[in-house]
């Protein structure tokens, strides 16, 4: 998944952008990695038996997971959006939230 589409160079937006995007790669990488082991350690505790501490790793990678996902998956449709508006044209800061000026 490219989030950045052309190099920083010298413009210090373009630069902050892809930051932004390898911040939100490394946090989906952990996120998801997190939610992985979950699933591991669930499907090994079946085969095993459901301890209270496979039942806490579970929860504790679940939760973990979770928290570092949704600020991360928020950043990346947020350089992706910046990437669109900034393709089509449309200057920076007029989000659909905002609306056009008067």
């Amino acid at each position: 998944m490219d989030l950045t589409s052309s190099p920083p160079g010298d413009d210090p937006v373009l630069a902050r952008r892809a930051r932004m995007a390898s911040l939100a790669r490394t946090g989906q990488r952990l996120g998801y990695g997190l939610f992985a082991v979950a699933i591991v350690v669930f499907f090994a505790g079946t085969v095993t038996g459901i301890t209270p501490l496979v039942a806490t790793v579970v929860t504790a990678n679940l939760v973990a997971g979770s928290v570092v996902l949704v600020p991360t998956i928020i950043l990346a449709y947020g350089v992706r959006g910046a990437e669109r508006d900034e393709r089509a044209g449309r200057p920076p800061g007029r989000g659909a939230l905002r609306g056009p000026r008067p």
